[in-house]
């Protein structure tokens, strides 16, 4: 697909970095619009609209965290566009970087998990964040981003999207940004068998990775932390997640692992990226590997405790795990 006469979202006003054109950290990737229920569709319930991405949840967290953050995407030229625009801008979110496509649609997905229901319906196939693709690379790089952050989801949107991931990881290009990866294997997307072997390429050529444990042994028979990083020892810094267990940072031949905090689980979509953007938030300040791991964990559990998938509510504590002044920015 050519560009057409796609154009960028607004979105500029309040943005962080909007005024000096840099950030800290600039996501790239497909946020959709979410359709929810009550109960099963097939009742004639009414529905909710809402939003759902990986990346942009990771912007969103960094940017209530205290960081300038933006986010790197295409939308629709429709009503969901705008609502998965704006509600991702209102948290303060630079969207300079999004294209409206004026022909392919907003990504969409239904959750139809009530009893009776038809479980998670997908309407992404030909979305415009599908026409993701390398020549996007200069939206990103023009961030002036500290680091650049993807997710296993984006290459599997299409072959055009997966070269924008290549073209991102590539360490020739850019202005020395920090990649990170999250590994997010979405079976719904792409087979293990099929995903396996790309999703390890790409993490292998990221500075940061994130995967969780399970995660990695479904694609690459990896059963301990350990295992993961014998597949992997050239990544600088590898952060494997075992839920409830803990997380695992490698850095160079160390490794620190941090359990996790007693938390009650009401809903567990987004603490993934919730963690990614503790830890990577740690890293923007400098922290240790210890705490950079204890702020991905507060974070997660912000998230877990709520019903959305965004960091809404701040975690108690930190000032705590930051080395801060209660009051300090961020806090």
């Amino acid at each position: 697909m050519s560009e057409h006469t796609a154009r960028e979202a607004d979105g500029t006003e309040g943005a962080p970095g909007a005024a000096s054109g840099g950030v800290d950290a600039v996501c790239v990737g497909e946020t959709m619009a979410v359709l929810t229920s009550p109960e099963a569709l097939a009742a004639g319930t009414r529905l909710h609209v809402g939003t759902g991405g990986a990346e942009s949840n990771v912007a969103v967290a960094l940017a209530r965290l205290g960081h300038a953050s933006a986010w790197v995407s295409r939308v629709g030229d429709d009503p969901f566009g705008r609502i998965v625009t704006d509600a991702v801008a209102q948290w303060g979110v630079d969207v300079r970087g999004v294209v409206v496509d004026p022909v392919l649609p907003t990504g969409l997905y239904v959750k139809d998990t009530a009893p009776g229901g038809a479980g998670v319906l997908y309407y992404r196939s030909g979305s415009a964040a599908s026409a993701l693709s390398a020549a996007d690379a200069d939206r990103v790089w023009s961030r002036g981003a500290r680091i650049v952050h993807l997710s296993g989801i984006t290459p599997a949107l299409s072959a055009r999207a997966s070269s924008l991931v290549e073209r991102l990881l590539d360490r020739r290009a850019g202005d020395g940004a920090l990649r990170s990866f999250d590994v997010n294997h979405r079976p719904a997307l792409w087979p293990a068998r099929v995903a396996a072997p790309v999703l390890l390429d790409l993490a292998r050529r990221a500075d940061v990775v994130f995967v969780g444990r399970d995660e990695a042994e479904r694609l690459w028979g990896t059963p301990t932390a350990e295992d993961v990083r014998a597949v992997m020892p050239e990544v600088g810094t590898l952060v494997v997640k075992d839920a409830e267990h803990g997380a695992t940072c490698f850095e160079g031949t160390g490794a620190v692992f941090e359990p996790s905090p007693e938390v009650e689980v009401v809903e567990a979509v987004g603490a993934g990226d919730a963690f990614a953007a503790g830890f990577l938030s740690g890293l923007i300040d400098g922290l240790s590997a210890e705490r950079r791991l204890r702020l991905g964990h507060a974070v997660a559990g912000a998230v877990l405790r709520s019903h959305g998938d965004t960091l809404d509510t701040l975690p108690e504590g930190l000032a705590g795990i930051r080395g801060r002044a209660v009051g300090a920015p961020g806090d």
